[in-house]
């Protein structure tokens, strides 16, 4: 006669909202190589979940929706279908309903707002504020982004930083 062992199986645990809300420590991130930083014994060096979240919000505002298979279709903006658009004001109400889109999508963020747009030929730098849920500081995003044409066909060179470097919050 063989052995029966009976196993208990533990319950199922749903990750409850409020985890979700939490920064959680990370890779720290330089936007400017678009690298990890990483020490003089050459090891990725962690940041708070605060700046983690800072560079989160950063990456996701420069990352085209649909463009890169590891992410969902929530990550990411669609800012070449507002560049494409003639008239500067579409292009400034379609890049704030777009990046605000992207960035609500983490559960961290509280608002988006106070979008600034500055034109300047076909170039144009867009900064915006965001705050996240844990705290009372926010950080404010500076986007630039040059569309040039030629041959009727536009060309988008993006570049964005999260504030002064080195990032730095303002309170509120």
């Amino acid at each position: 006669m063989a052995n029966i062992v009976t196993v208990a199986v533990p319950a199922f645990i749903e990750e409850s909202s409020e985890y979700d809300t939490q920064y959680k420590r990370t890779m720290k991130w330089n936007p400017e190589k678009g690298d990890f930083v990483r020490n003089a014994a050459n090891q990725v060096v962690e940041c708070t979940g605060e700046e983690g979240y800072m560079i989160w919000c950063m990456k996701v505002s420069m990352t085209e929706r649909y463009s890169c298979l590891a992410y969902s279709n929530d990550i990411g903006v669609e800012m070449e279908d507002a560049l494409a658009q003639d008239d500067e004001k579409t292009v400034e109400s379609m890049i704030e309903r777009t990046i605000r889109d992207a960035l609500l999508v983490n559960p961290r963020t509280e608002w988006v707002r106070d979008f600034e747009f500055d034109w300047n030929g076909d170039s144009m730098n867009c900064s915006f504020k965001v705050k996240g849920k844990e705290g009372t500081r926010y950080f404010k995003s500076i986007f630039r982004t040059e569309v040039v044409r030629w041959r009727n066909q536009n060309f988008i060179d993006r570049s964005a930083s999260m504030g002064a470097q080195p990032m730095k919050y303002t309170s509120e």
